[in-house]
This record gives structure tokens, C-alpha cells and sequence, in this order.
């Protein structure tokens, strides 16, 4: 199969209107890119190479750059996400390799990088299996990588408290609310499903934490 070819995608794109609109949403959550991007900082050693799956505007990644001296790449399905995050980039006066392409056919050599961070974006894959064996094709031996995303348990209440903390307009938050009700939660997985997933790989096992209404994945690809 070619997967270069296959729609990496779930529902509608992230292209045009939506994405900008996005792009103002999550604009809002720039403390949680940087609470994140200071937590990777932590972890990595100086010159290590990050990427950043479904980066979309690219705040996280551009705020790892500016952290310290990584090697720092975005890769997205979104050509508009692309162009969104190109520019932020430049107007932050920060270099992040900004790239089209689908996670489950990455356009990188086999262990390209260090570190790797997906977040929120993991559920809307078509092939989550083949993007978990991508992100473990592309690490180097002894590398690791984190998927942040929704769970597939959490309940409409949790998920209520948490949208109204991110400040945003009455109509936003409606909008944010409607579309986790009837499209992110049913594309969310829980923990057994995770873990379903990820023995189809050759990751080691994985700790997974639920978090508030997220998951946290942390993988680590083997030494030999």
C-alpha cells in the first residue's frame, strides 16, 4: 500500500478558514506550550533533534526553539498549518523545519531524530498503527517519544470544566464544546485501547497516565 497516498486525516482538513481559526483558537493555550516546552527542555540534552507530529501553527515547537539549541522539525498534513507555522516562526526570529507530509508515511531517514511529541492530534490518524511504527522507525536507538491526546472515557463534564478554563468567547467555547461532544470523543481512545495499539509495535512497553481528561503516552525505542 502506498501510504503517502492514503488520507492521514480523519473527517474534514485542517486547511483554509478552519485552520486559521484553530490557529486563534489554540493561540489562547500559549501557557501550555510553554509549560510543555519548558518539560521536554528538561529532558533532552543540547542539540538533540525534535520533532514535533501535527504541529499545526507550530507554538509549541517554536517555543522549544527558542529554549535552547535543538534541532527542531514540525511535520503536518495541513499545507495551511504549514504556512501558518512558517510564518510564526519567522516572526519569532526562530528556525523550526516546517514540513508537508503524513505521519504514517514520514518523509525522514530511519532514525532522523531524538525526541519525539505528538499532541491532540494523535485520534484523528487513519493509521494509527502505521504512524506509531513511523515515530519508531524515525527515532534513534534510545529515543523517545510523548503522545498528549484526548481520552476516550472522559466525561462531558470534565471536558466542560476544562473548555471553560481556556477563556475563551461564549460562542468559541460552544463550538469547542459541540465538537468534542460529537467528534473528538468518539475518535479518542482510552488506556486498553492504547495499549492495543501500541503492541503491534516494537516500542517497549509504555507508560501511560490519564490526565484530567488527556492521556499521556511516553515511548521508548530500545538501545539494540
Amino acid at each position: 500500500m502506498d501510504h503517502a497516498a492514503v488520507k492521514g486525516y480523519k473527517g474534514f482538513g485542517m486547511e483554509g478558514f478552519t485552520a486559521k481559526w484553530y490557529a486563534s483558537l489554540t493561540r489562547r493555550e500559549m501557557d501550555r506550550f510553554k509549560e510543555l516546552a519548558r518539560r521536554v527542555a528538561g529532558e533532552v540534552r543540547a542539540g538533540a533533534r525534535i520533532l514535533e507530529v501535527a504541529p499545526g501553527p507550530g507554538y509549541f515547537a517554536i517555543e522549544l526553539a527558542q529554549l535552547g539549541a535543538y534541532r527542531v522539525t514540525g511535520l503536518d498534513i495541513s499545507r495551511t498549518f504549514v504556512e501558518i507555522a512558517d510564518r510564526n516562526a519567522s516572526e519569532a526570529g526562530i528556525h523550526v523545519d516546517f514540513r508537508h507530509g503524513n505521519a504514517s508515511a514520514m518523509p525522514f531517514a530511519d532514525e532522523s531524530f531524538d525526541f519525539i511529541v505528538c499532541q491532540a492530534a494523535f485520534k484523528n490518524f487513519t493509521e494509527p498503527v502505521r504512524a506509531l511504527k513511523e515515530m519508531y522507525r524515525v527515532l534513534a536507538k534510545g529515543g523517545r517519544a510523548l503522545i498528549i491526546d484526548l481520552r476516550g472515557d472522559a466525561s462531558m463534564e470534565s471536558i466542560a470544566e476544562a473548555v471553560d478554563s481556556w477563556d475563551l468567547s461564549a460562542v468559541n467555547s460552544a463550538i469547542t464544546k459541540l465538537t468534542f461532544r460529537f467528534m473528538l470523543l468518539k475518535r479518542a481512545r482510552t488506556k486498553p485501547e492504547f495499549e492495543r495499539l501500541l503492541a503491534q509495535t516494537k516500542f517497549e512497553p509504555a507508560e501511560i497516565q490519564e490526565n484530567g481528561i488527556s492521556l499521556e503516552v511516553t515511548l521508548q525505542r530500545g538501545t539494540v
